[in-house]
């Protein structure tokens, strides 16, 4: 497949690996690039910029395919040191990254001088045209169908990716939503160049997450996700389990909720033991509506020939059918 991102990017089919904490690793990024995409590697699932540093000369060990690196970009207390992460991408040779969260604007310089593709995660219009006159390369505009955090405006894909599209003179890439060829030619079709799924890849054989975990995902529903943090305006979409109708629980009794209400339950750590242990109940797992469109959990090259094949057999019926 040939089109703005896959040029972009030097991939032979424009499907990207979304960056996910604790799962973007190595040995997801290098078989999603191994199979034709863009793998990803989440820097913040390293403690460090110098763990960062291994873990990208881990993946270009498994992989001589091009892959990125997510920078997830939040405002905090005890900010991470974002600038050094973005120096280890830059001195090891990483041509692409993917930003989400705040604006980017204080490290597109740096990065486009040492030619580094920009791909800016948004949830609205507004923030990508933002990111286009900022200078970032791409947009990765995310529905509210989603997983992590969708925003607060609740739109869902299929209007907000058109809208993106006619709006952007730069590549969309349509992300939320989407788990097979038949969204990624939906997307396609709506003007998007390409496409990122997070969820979908959590369910494959190389994804770093319990076997019991994956297994949890095939036999969810689309109804089967919650969402969090609404009444503390910073929407989040999570698979429902206990600690999720717990959290929505306590946001929902009278007299309101604050987030030290609900720290502890949600906490990152406890998330990732509920990932390795495979403990569903253990902590928040993330996951989009598009679960309820997962039944099973293929390599990701097995996927990734499934989703190309059956968006080209989509897009010719979708063809014959408008002759």
């Amino acid at each position: 497949m040939k089109t703005r991102v896959t040029e972009l990017l030097g991939i032979r089919y424009p499907i990207i690996q979304g960056g996910m904490q604790w799962v973007g690793t190595a040995d997801l990024a290098s078989a999603v690039s191994n199979a034709g995409g863009l793998g990803v590697l989440t820097a913040l699932t390293q403690p460090s910029p110098e763990a960062l540093a291994r873990e990208i000369d881990r993946c270009r060990s498994m992989t001589d395919q091009p892959f990125g690196v997510n920078l997830t970009i939040l405002p905090s207390v005890n900010s991470p040191p974002y600038a050094e992460y973005i120096e280890v991408v830059i001195d090891k040779g990483v041509k692409v990254i993917e930003t989400a969260g705040n604006s980017p604007k204080a490290f597109i310089e740096k990065l486009k001088q040492n030619g580094v593709r920009i791909v800016h995660k948004c949830t609205s219009v507004r923030h990508a045209l933002s990111a286009e006159r900022n200078g970032v390369d791409a947009v990765s505009i995310d529905g509210f169908e989603c997983a992590g955090h969708p925003g607060e405006d609740d739109v869902p894909g299929l209007v907000l990716i058109p809208l993106a599209t006619r709006a952007l003179r730069i590549p969309v890439v349509a992300s939320g939503g989407i788990a097979d060829g038949r969204g990624m030619a939906a997307a396609m079709a709506l003007g998007a160049e390409g496409v990122n799924m997070g969820t979908r890849f959590c369910a494959t054989v190389e994804a770093p997450i319990h076997e019991q975990i994956k297994q949890a995902l095939v036999r969810a529903s689309e109804r089967d996700t919650k969402l969090i943090f609404r009444t503390l305006h910073n929407t989040g979409r999570v698979l429902r389990n206990a600690v999720s109708d717990e959290v929505v629980a306590t946001e929902q009794r009278p007299g309101g909720c604050e987030f030290a209400d609900v720290q502890l339950l949600v906490s990152g750590l406890r998330g990732r033991f509920a990932l390795q242990s495979g403990e569903l109940d253990a902590g928040l797992v993330w996951a989009g509506q598009v679960v309820g469109l997962i039944d099973d959990i293929p390599t990701c090259y097995e996927l990734l020939q499934r989703i190309v094949a059956q968006c080209r057999e989509s897009l010719a019926r979708a063809s014959a059918l408008a002759a």
